[in-house]
């Protein structure tokens, strides 16, 4: 009996080989896709990247043309006499022999709302 059911079980198996085979190969190959594209460098991780690096270019392009306009104004404030004079008449408020500079007071930035409050 134990004879007959184990060659049985083998002849079982003799048939099933090829789909045995076949369920193996097709679990290997999705656990491959499923790696391939949400594993740690798949595919998932990689549009990810792609995206940030081009954000970071855009950055780094910016960054350095406002990098170029300091550049240049430098330059300006070291060399041209017009910029240095215009910086100096707004930052230092500077006149020239004859020149009256009038300033305005500063507008508060917050409104008073005690004023208000008292008059009512």
């Amino acid at each position: 009996m134990i004879p007959t059911l184990l060659e049985d079980t083998r002849e079982l198996l003799y048939r099933w080989r090829r789909k045995i085979a076949t369920a193996g190969v097709l679990l290997l190959i999705c656990n491959i896709a499923y790696h391939v594209i949400f594993g740690a460098n798949g595919l998932m991780i990689y549009t990810k990247k792609r995206s940030e690096y081009k954000a970071l270019q855009v950055e780094v392009d910016r960054l350095q043309h406002e990098n170029q306009d300091l550049s240049k104004e430098i330059y300006n404030l070291k060399t041209d006499p017009k910029t240095i004079e215009k910086e100096a008449r707004e930052q230092l408020r500077y006149a020239r022999p004859g020149e009256v500079v009038f300033t305005m007071p500063n507008r508060p930035t917050t409104p008073d709302h005690t004023a208000t409050a008292q008059n009512h």
